[in-house]
């Protein structure tokens, strides 16, 4: 198993540079696991299931607690635009004028 083999069993897995790319491992150990078990092991299983990654990094960073305050302070934020809406409309319909009534050319201290 040489490293020419290996750059060409990494070219068809780009999967694998996402694991470099955040830490999680290196070159060199997949290297190694290339070298040990070759291309056609299980072991390259836990590597190449992105799609399985995804969901359970998601699953590890999700806080059920944060999406609830979220949802609440979004709540919140609906009632307060509903008062408003409220208010803005019962003004409307009570047609409410100022009280005095100033010529369009007469200015605050004129």
């Amino acid at each position: 198993m040489g490293k020419e083999q290996f750059k060409e069993f990494v070219a068809t897995k780009p999967e694998l540079a996402s694991y470099v790319n955040d830490g999680t491992m290196t070159w060199q150990k997949f290297y190694e696991l290339y070298d040990l078990y070759g291309e056609s092991n299980e072991v390259w299983n836990k590597y190449l299931n992105k799609g399985n990654r995804k969901l359970s990094d998601f699953m590890e960073k999700f806080d059920p607690d944060s999406l609830q305050k979220n949802i609440e302070s979004f709540e919140k934020a609906i009632d307060v635009f509903k008062e408003l809406t409220n208010k803005a409309a019962d003004n409307i319909e009570n047609n409410i004028k100022p009280d005095v009534k100033r010529p369009l050319t007469k200015f605050f201290g004129d």
